[in-house]
């Protein structure tokens, strides 16, 4: 027999096996089209069994339908089984299914309904369910609870497809409520829980149940041994989580219904054994719901203790469940969080990454006043040995919280010291600009920052933030640091100048060392030079290696070390450009997510990419409404308010400043505000360089910087927008645009809304308005790609409300090659 073949199908060649399969299928078609109703058993279950391996079956589909349509059981079983595994809700054959459905649901045998309700809610599609709703409704009332449990479910898969329809169940979901068969009120609570979830009438209306689901609840906790309910010593845990899930959603917001569970939610909670894997299911969802409804603050420290008990479980699942609720909970009630602390700083060096990950993200939440030591001291122990994935954050939260919490400034420097100490190369920008800030607020603790900062750079070199910090430390205080005369463990005699400078120059050739690194060992040893306390021995030493990077390749270094060699023929100005920095602005540090990558280093937007927008960060424009909403009401504030009295037509845009004179500013280290005029200048003498022989001049003036052109991008009633890009060479596909806004209308606008689009292949980033008629955008496109914008504009004048949209591609073609 063929069939036998089959069975046997796997153990051939694949050549084989698509042979014989082939083979069947063209007899199983030459059967069907013999209409042969005995054999047609047969080969629906053959060509199941060749659907099972793969291969197409959809030739059968149809003959599933007329064995459904037999009047013997057998054939309507294998049937619905072929309609269930060879149809879905998007073919069309399904709309023949339903008249079969509708009649099999009225059958007088249970199990033959029981075939079409679990066909139903299998493949029902929306159609369907909206002409087969009044029969499930009735078979909801079924006095046979096999039909019940599965109306039941047929139910849910109607409310899913056709949400509008989940009235017609509400009086029968009330009653199945009161079900004693646990298999019926199952599927019934499934089904009130999804009608809650689609609409808030319906939960409200449910919240009635609550005293009924609370008995439900406690008839489960408290009935003694039942073998057909059983699951490792409790009484039906599935019942029971899916209870507690409908309580949890009929409790939310409610305190009414949140009073009537508390009891029971105690009940369950102290009665549930938490030894096996079932238990701490039903306590998992019970420490849910009591989280989420108004329940009293005891009964929220006992879901806490709960969950800090599962800490201590073996299993790893249950651990980061725990440590994962915890960090959910814990702006809620953080004292209680606070007395699993020490096993929360336990799980810090458990063997599974995800739960490290999960403790450590729970220890910068418990971090207070009060525990600010304890817990950063534990912090940086684990620090040591971190994997490198997660320093990063680490140092940027023990730096926050140091920030926030920190005792005492010297406490907040030797934080700071230790974590820049242990992960250097780990420390973003934004963190080591607060620790500077906080040494130069501090000037008692100045010298003993640099000592140990010398001592910690002469330990290790290979630290990027320890590098820098250092350097920055030392070049501005080396005076403080040779004069205080200071000692540590690490370095028991005090420094001299010549260890200042030998320290910082070794950097300069170290294999750790980067552009940004040398550029501040350059600023940091011409800074120690101008001090009183460098020997003339150290500052020639010092003048000849910036005399060695006046040649560098690196355009960076090689002008700093030309100002700055520069400097050294400036006697009466060097002191004054060199003399120690003042204290910059204190303000808070502020970091996006902690897992933001954005080491030390990072550079910003060139100078060549900002110079027409004026800024070199240009911040990217979201696209939400609170934004549009800071862009409507600085452009209304431009062109008037709304009201009456404030309105006040659109001002020409303001004269731009004139640029400063390179001789004026002295090679760029003064602002134009300082400078002397033109006539005045000082001797050419004074501005000869160290390094050139030849007598000095002055400097020709500056080309003249190209002219931008201005684009017309729109011009109706008055209002004239126009757009002027700016290119640079060397960041090809990069457009600057400066966007002008202007009312040549006698009338104030009002209300005005700008907004941009670009295509898919584009990018486009708005910055804030920094000029009362200007808005500045940044596009990046594909280099030799033409630019494109849509532009809305939405604005009032004369009291009439005027929007438009327009599409502008007027720039250069090739514009992105530039």
């Amino acid at each position: 027999m063929v069939y036998h073949n089959l069975k046997g199908v796997q153990s051939q060649t694949v050549a084989d096996e698509r042979a014989l399969i082939q083979q069947e299928s063209a007899a199983i078609r030459a059967s069907f089209r013999e209409e042969d109703s005995f054999a047609r058993h047969n080969n629906i279950a053959k060509l199941l069994y060749i659907h099972m391996l793969g291969n197409p079956a959809h030739f059968g589909q149809i003959e599933c339908l007329k064995l459904v349509a037999s009047p013997r059981f057998s054939d309507k079983r294998l049937g619905y089984l072929g309609i269930m595994l060879l149809l879905d809700e998007k073919q069309e054959v399904l709309t023949l299914v339903t008249n079969s459905l509708k009649n099999d649901m009225n059958h007088s045998n249970m199990y033959a309904v029981g075939l079409a309700l679990c066909t139903f809610a299998n493949i029902a599609s929306e159609e369907m369910s909206r002409d087969l709703a009044n029969e499930i409704e009735k078979l909801l009332g079924s006095s046979n609870t096999y039909i019940r449990k599965k109306a039941a479910l047929c139910a849910l898969r109607v409310v899913k497809k056709v949400p509008e329809l989940a009235d017609h169940f509400i009086t029968k979901a009330k009653n199945l409520l009161t079900d004693r068969n646990h298999g019926v009120l199952l599927t019934a609570i499934t089904l009130v829980s999804e009608m809650c979830a689609i609409d808030t009438a319906i939960l409200d209306e449910f919240r009635n149940a609550v005293p009924l689901l609370v008995r439900n609840l406690k008839s489960l906790v408290t009935t003694g041994y039942s073998p057909e309910h059983d699951v490792s010593g409790i009484t039906d845990p599935f019942l029971q989580v899916k209870i507690l899930r409908l309580l949890r959603s009929l409790g939310r917001g409610d305190e009414k219904a949140s009073e009537t569970m508390n009891d029971i939610l105690a009940q369950v909670a102290t009665n549930t054994d938490s030894t096996k894997n079932v238990g701490n299911s039903i306590l998992y969802e019970t420490v849910l719901t009591v989280l989420e409804i108004e329940a009293d603050s005891g009964l929220r420290v006992m879901a806490i203790n709960i969950l800090g008990k599962f800490l201590t479980n073996r299993d790893n699942n249950i651990r980061y469940v725990s440590l994962n609720t915890l960090n959910k909970v814990v702006s809620i009630d953080t004292n209680a969080v606070q007395r699993h602390k020490n096993i929360i700083l336990d799980c810090l060096r458990d063997g599974d990454i995800s739960i490290r990950r999960r403790a450590l993200e729970l220890s910068y939440a418990l971090i207070n006043e009060s525990n600010v030591k304890m817990l950063v001291a534990e912090l940086l122990v684990f620090l040591e040995i971190a994997d490198d994935e997660f320093k990063l954050g680490m140092t940027t939260q023990i730096s926050l919280a140091a920030e926030r919490f920190a005792p005492s400034k010297r406490w907040h420097i030797d934080t700071a010291l230790r974590f820049i100490k242990l992960a250097g190369n780990f420390v973003r920008e934004e963190v080591l600009s607060a620790f500077i800030r906080l040494v130069a607020h501090t000037p008692e603790l100045q010298g003993y920052t640099a000592s140990k900062l010398y001592a910690g750079l002469k330990a290790d070199i290979s630290q990027e933030s320890l590098t820098l910090a250092a350097t920055w430390v030392i070049g501005e205080y080396s005076e403080i640091l040779l004069e205080s005369g200071l000692t540590t463990e690490d370095q028991p005699t005090p420094p001299t100048d010549k260890d200042l400078t030998d320290l910082l120059i070794s950097i300069l050739d170290s294999p750790y060392a980067n552009q940004l690194t040398r550029q501040f060992v350059l600023a940091g040893i011409t800074k120690m030079a101008s001090r009183p306390t460098t020997r003339p021995a150290q500052q020639e030493r010092i003048a000849e290696i910036l005399a060695q990077y006046t040649t560098n390749p690196e355009l960076e270094l090689q002008q700093r070390a030309v100002e700055f060699a520069s400097l050294y023929n400036l006697a009466d100005l060097r002191e004054g450009v060199l003399e120690r920095m003042p204290p910059p602005e204190i303000k808070a540090t502020v970091m996006g997510t902690s897992s933001e990558k954005k080491p030390v280093g990072s550079t910003k937007a060139s100078t060549a990419e900002a110079s027409l927008l004026g800024d070199d960060d240009i911040p990217t424009a979201s696209s939400g409404s609170a934004t549009m909403q800071s862009n409507q009401d600085l452009l209304a504030e431009i062109f008037g308010s709304s009201s009456a009295s404030s309105t006040m037509p659109v001002a020409s845009p303001t004269a731009p400043a004139p640029k400063s004179n390179p001789i004026d500013d002295i090679l760029g280290l003064y602002p134009s505000a300082s400078s002397p005029p033109p006539a005045a200048a000082p001797p050419a003498a004074a501005m000869q360089s160290l390094f050139d022989p030849s007598p000095a001049q002055s400097p020709p003036p500056p080309p003249a910087q190209p002219q931008l052109q201005a684009y017309s991008a729109y011009e109706k009633n008055g209002l004239t927008i126009t757009l002027t890009p700016q290119t640079s060479p060397a960041h090809p596909g990069v457009v600057l645009v400066l966007v002008r806004f202007n009312n040549s209308s006698p009338g104030p606008v009002t209300g005005l809304n700008f907004q941009a689009a670009v295509p898919k292949s584009q990018q486009l980033q708005m910055s804030p308005m920094s000029n009362p008629t200007t808005q500045k955008m940044k596009i990046t496109a594909p280099p030799g790609s033409n630019v494109r914008l849509r532009l809305r504009i939405a604005y009032t004048i004369g009291g009439q409300g005027v929007q438009d949209q327009v599409d502008f591609s007027g720039f250069p073609p090739g514009i992105t090659s530039a």
